[in-house]
């Protein structure tokens, strides 16, 4: 039996300003495609089927758009479970894909914080892209405390967000409430660069460009265990 992993999107349409938004296309379609051959993968959502892709993703990855024409892609889009339907015992990792969405919508939603708590406490293999580490700073571990406290991690970093000009669009910076929750942050030399960190089971990207090399990371840690 293969093992499987849950891809979490996010189920917003719209950042704190009113404009579009949803899940990032390259931060989905690089580590799937990594993975896709060799592990089963499901979709999940807040709120299930068709989560929203960020417009400005498909047109700034023009590439990455045999994604959203890939066949078993669309249906299993259609398809995304809500996140209130999964169970962490029928996964061996979660990963959550970026775009400015998660931070606005997985970053408080209940359902969500129980369900990462649960698989990183369990030891599964917990990662996420760019804004998707957004998801996570609720998660908790075995002690009650933050997961990213005394650990090492990225995301999405505080420059970038300036750089493309998004800062009032959501409710808070990921690199900053990072550091706030105890996380060693680490980001790239250079804005943009692809940066991936692992610490245990916790696999954090940075950026877009990071997308490939979480799913290589994902994929490694998978085959670290029986």
């Amino acid at each position: 039996m293969p093992k499987r992993i849950l891809f979490v999107f996010t189920s917003v349409d719209k950042t704190l300003t009113g404009a579009q938004t949803g899940w990032y296309l390259p931060e989905a379609a690089h580590p799937y495609y990594i993975l896709a051959p060799k592990y089963d993968i499901d979709f999940a959502a807040p709120k299930g089927a068709n989560p929203p892709v960020d417009e400005s993703s498909v047109q700034n990855f023009k590439d990455d758009v045999k994604f959203l024409e890939d066949a078993t892609v669309k249906q299993k889009l259609a398809n995304a479970k809500k996140l209130s339907e999964v169970k962490a015992s029928d996964y061996d990792a979660i990963f959550y894909v970026g775009g400015h969405g998660p931070v606005i919508d997985l970053a408080v939603d209940p359902v969500n914080i129980q369900l990462a708590s649960e698989f990183f406490r369990s030891g599964k293999v917990t990662a996420a892209v760019c804004h998707g580490p957004g998801a996570l700073v609720g998660a908790t571990d075995a002690n009650g405390e933050p997961i990213f406290k005394n650990r090492s991690a990225t995301s999405f970093s505080d420059l970038e967000e300036e750089q493309v000009g998004k800062v009032k669009d959501i409710p808070f910076l990921v690199e900053s409430r990072i550091k706030e929750l105890g996380g060693r942050y680490e980001k790239a030399k250079e804005p943009w660069q692809a940066h991936v960190v692992r610490d245990g089971n916790l696999i954090t990207g940075q950026n877009p460009a990071s997308a490939a090399g979480i799913g290589e990371a994902i994929d490694k840690a998978l085959s670290e265990t029986a």
